[in-house]
């Protein structure tokens, strides 16, 4: 984990219950497998961005793109994106966002309470063993 990153854990204080906990879970998803790589995007009121990309990947450079959405500090949401061809999407809870993640249609999920996490963390799973395959 970089500086940018401790900081910004470190000064995340307010904001819904179980949301920096769910990021943190999901740091430390990506964190446990050595093929993964992270990249930390700050723009101030506006989100922090954690970009996963495993090693075997060779056309993007991510599989799963987790925004901290800072538009009100005091209830800072996630958005987990994914590329729409990486992910199943069984029960239909995210929305299909054409052209929306660098370019490419991808599936974004918002998450403003901790409930979704084990549903969002499945489908991480799934982009970073789509990811592994190249």
């Amino acid at each position: 984990m970089n500086a940018a990153m401790n900081t910004f854990l470190k000064t995340w204080t307010t904001g819904t219950p179980g949301i920096k906990l769910v990021f943190e879970h999901f740091l430390t998803l990506f964190s446990k497998n050595g093929d993964v790589t992270l990249d930390f995007k700050e723009r101030p009121g506006v989100s922090y961005s954690l970009r996963a990309r495993h090693i075997n990947q060779k056309n993007r450079t991510l599989f799963v793109l987790v925004d901290v959405i800072d538009d009100d500090p005091d209830n800072r949401w996630l958005s987990v994106c994914f590329y729409e061809d990486m992910i199943t999407d069984p029960e239909s809870r995210g929305d299909l966002v054409p052209g929306g993640l660098l370019g490419e249609d991808g599936y974004c999920f918002d998450m403003d309470d901790p409930g979704s996490a084990s549903y969002i963390e499945a489908r991480i799973r799934q982009a970073m063993e789509s990811a592994g395959r190249g």
